[in-house]
């Protein structure tokens, strides 16, 4: 790091904080005699003994009313209010009316980490844990200092991003399901605490939106009634992965059911997805969120049920334990009058809602005397978490293109002159830091980062009204490049085209921008630098292949940070090692209409696929791609079986496209014959750079012979490893065949089939035969 850009970033990492400090809500005060009187005060007993006597001492009314987000205080009992509500997709967020953030508060703000889509470009699980476990200190530290009415954050966000357009795309950690699956399980496990079934929480995680949400408001349809048709087979080997992962190995505490409806469904009246799948084939333990408002759409939208007290019914017999909204509070009492609701229903949400509120110690006592008691302000935007935000935009940047010898840009000539052009160099905050971000630490702007490296550095906007560029300055913009040694455009999109409730009608870059483009590029002295922030993928074919056009940085939305992180990479004290989450389209994927969730291609009719699994198409950029300041080399050292014999059970044969296949059923093998199958890899990776970068390595399954239903390739997993300038080392990865190597068929049962496959890093192979 250039010592300049230190002392920056150790000057921005001072916060100051006031003294004064409310009091954290808590039931079971102590002080209060009748406090120590109840069992369901008593922690030493187990939490369903203590749900069960809290239970047995509310009315019906009082039953009813802890059904919805802001559940209301029981006096007589002790039990303060409590809001379910709070956000923290990548930071503390005041989004949600769980948290309060205000300039006369102990804590104002919170450290803003990337936007999850550029997370989820580094590949890296570790630093995915880290944030986590960083955003549960500050929600810990928050709730500590009285700024926080609760503890339970509906976060992450675990869709698929199935197809460009989708405005939220930007929360999630891209297209495939293993990358999406490992994020979960490490963001979750972070948050929590690594606090697994019946442990105390450091704070609440939750899984959402369960499931097939992947559509706002496309043409007319929105996510209140769409109703999301999809096969059994994409179910099982698409939508679902991430959700069973963060069940059952990131142990998460909530679970959100989405507004839309799969298969005529409402998602939250569904009881085979939330009781059948989530509680009794995935052993879920914990609590049952609605999307905001879902409930009510629910009749008045989507016309599924006859009335309000049978949707009421209809969601409570589903397995949906609360409300977010109000629609409980003004129908739920009819329901029970009308004997549509049975109290066994009432009772099993209030277990599981009060089972949390105890396992995050709100029942315990005073809570900042407890074991997570002494995390205070100073927690909040520390230095150790704001150098975390810088890491993670760095380790996220991707480097699409890198004209020889311009990148990284000289730091060692004095005289050097910067013209930094374009809507998105020196915007606001919302920009750089991504929808669902809190009040952030410190910001810095693309242009500020520059700056700390260049005096002479030089700004135009470029283009009138933002992103959006309906209209280009671009003759100002060609004077101010004409005068310098190097320009950066710093283009692409902010919320005002991406975001919730808001998808792309299109993938080119809006209004004026790429006519500003090539006309700064045209007028400059050297190849110019073009940076992009977005969450969706974006079609730059011009750019990509316009040699005036040196180098292009997809930075997604990189945080408080992002300035700063964005220069250490132009500069050359960060090599880039990001690599795409998604698949960049050409520009006419939008014939392909995003209500229809299919998967794979159908050639018969010309539908395309989705995502690099199954997508058929031109592309602009693949999945996994991103380019470094290093070459990299990879080779296959070891791989303990090169061929698998699965003999212990039954072989079945089912026919696809006038094709026989030959397989086995995963349900039927048992646990020791998928570990005693499993495949250790060992990849040598060598950097032949000159720097030390952070590289992740992706591997990859294809099968030698393309069959209709599999998968052209499928990640089967990925390592981020750190290496000096021509550094070796050794790679390992845990193949299970049962779970990596296996996909769907058409009734949604994960099978293995018969053939021959190759493992793949890059453009090294290696075969893999399976026999049944």
């Amino acid at each position: 790091m250039a010592l300049s850009i230190l002392y920056l970033s150790l000057s921005l990492l001072t916060v100051t904080v006031q003294s004064s400090k409310p009091e954290a809500p808590f039931a079971c005060d102590f002080s209060n005699p009748s406090s120590r009187s109840y069992p369901f005060c008593n922690p030493k007993l187990p939490i369903p003994q203590r749900t069960k006597d809290l239970l047995s001492r509310l009315t019906l009314d009082e039953k009813l009313s802890q059904l919805v987000n802001t559940a209301p205080p029981i006096p007589r009992l002790g039990i303060p209010a409590y809001q379910w509500w709070s956000e923290a997709l990548h930071g503390v967020s005041g989004v949600g009316p769980g948290i309060l953030f205000d300039n006369n508060s102990t804590i104002s703000s919170a450290t803003s980490f990337p936007q999850v889509i550029l997370t989820a470009a580094s590949f890296d699980s570790r630093l995915w844990y880290r944030i986590g476990h960083a955003i549960g200190i500050e929600a810990r530290a928050i709730f500590n200092a009285g700024q926080a009415n609760g503890l339970t954050f509906w976060a992450p966000n675990i869709n698929i991003f199935r197809d460009p357009r989708w405005g939220r795309g930007q929360e999630t950690a891209g297209e495939d399901p293993l990358l999406t699956s490992r994020y979960a399980v490490s963001f979750v496990r972070g948050l929590q605490g690594d606090s697994f079934k019946g442990a105390h929480l450091l704070a609440s995680a939750c899984c959402k939106h369960f499931t097939a949400y992947d559509l706002d408001n496309w043409k007319g349809v929105d996510r209140f009634v769409f109703d999301a048709r999809v096969s059994l087979q994409d179910l099982a080997d698409t939508y679902q992965p991430p959700f069973q992962s963060c069940v059952q190995q990131g142990r998460a505490s909530g679970i959100m059911c989405a507004y839309n409806r799969v298969n005529g469904v409402p998602n939250c009246a569904d009881y085979g997805l939330l009781t059948q799948t989530a509680r009794n084939q995935w052993d879920f333990h914990g609590y049952i969120t609605s999307d905001c408002g879902a409930v009510g759409f629910i009749h008045d939208r989507q016309r599924y049920a006859k009335s309000p007290e049978d949707v009421v019914a209809d969601v409570l017999r589903a397995g949906m334990d609360l409300e977010c909204g109000s629609y409980l509070t003004y129908h739920a009492k009819s329901a029970v009058l009308q004997k549509k609701l049975g109290m066994s229903e009432i009772d099993r949400a209030l277990q599981n809602l009060f089972s949390i509120r105890m396992r995050l110690g709100l029942f315990d006592g005073n809570p900042t005397r407890l074991s997570f008691g002494l995390i205070g302000s100073n927690h909040v935007c520390s230095k150790e978490h704001q150098y975390l935000a810088l890491e993670a935009a760095r380790n996220g940047i991707v480097l699409l293109k890198n004209s020889p010898t311009l990148l990284p840009l000289p730091k060692t000539i004095p005289s050097i002159s910067l013209a930094v052009i374009g809507p998105n160099a020196n915007s606001s905050p919302l920009t750089l830091l991504g929808n669902y971000a809190g009040p952030p630490c410190k910001y810095v702007t693309i242009l500020q980062g520059f700056r700390h490296y260049v005096k002479n550095a030089f700004y135009h906007p470029g283009c009138d009204g933002g992103p959006k560029c309906s209209s280009a300055q671009i003759d100002q913009a060609v004077e101010v490049a004409k005068k310098v040694d190097y320009v950066v455009l710093v283009m692409g999109l902010d919320q005002s085209e991406e975001r919730e409730e808001r998808d792309r009608v299109h993938l080119d870059l809006p209004g004026k921008q790429l006519e500003l483009i090539n006309g700064v590029a045209e007028a400059s002295k050297k190849p110019v630098i073009l940076v992009l922030l977005s969450g969706g993928p974006l079609d730059i074919t011009s750019a990509k292949y316009n040699h005036k056009i040196g180098g292009i940085l997809w930075a997604g939305y990189p945080g408080e940070l992002g300035g700063i992180a964005l220069a250490q990479i132009i500069f050359g004290d960060h090599n880039p090692g990001g690599r795409l989450p998604t698949t960049w389209y050409p520009k006419d994927y939008i014939k392909v209409p995003m209500t229809d969730m299919r998967m794979r291609a159908d050639p018969s009719t010309g539908y395309p696929g989705r995502t690099y699994r199954f997508y058929k198409g031109p592309k602009v950029y693949e999945f996994g791609y991103g380019l470094s300041y290093s070459k990299y080399s990879y080779e296959f050292v070891s791989v303990t079986h090169d061929k698998l014999h699965f003999n212990q059970s039954s072989t079945h044969l089912m026919v696809e496209n006038s094709e026989t296949i030959s397989y086995k059923l995963v349900s039927e093998l048992d646990e020791q014959t998928c570990q005693s199958m499993s495949l250790s890899v060992t990849v040598r990776v060598q950097n032949h750079g000159s720097m030390v970068g952070k590289h992740p390595v992706l591997l990859f399954i294809r099968p030698k012979r393309q069959k209709s239903g599999s998968p052209v390739k499928q990640l089967v997993g990925f390592e981020s490893v750190m290496l000096d300038a021509g550094e070796m080392a050794h790679v390992e990865f845990e193949v299970s065949p049962c779970e990596h190597l296996s996909r769907a068929n058409e009734a949604g049962a994960m099978i293995i089939e018969e053939g021959s496959h190759m493992l793949l890093v890059d453009d090294q192979e290696h075969p893999i035969d399976i026999h049944v």
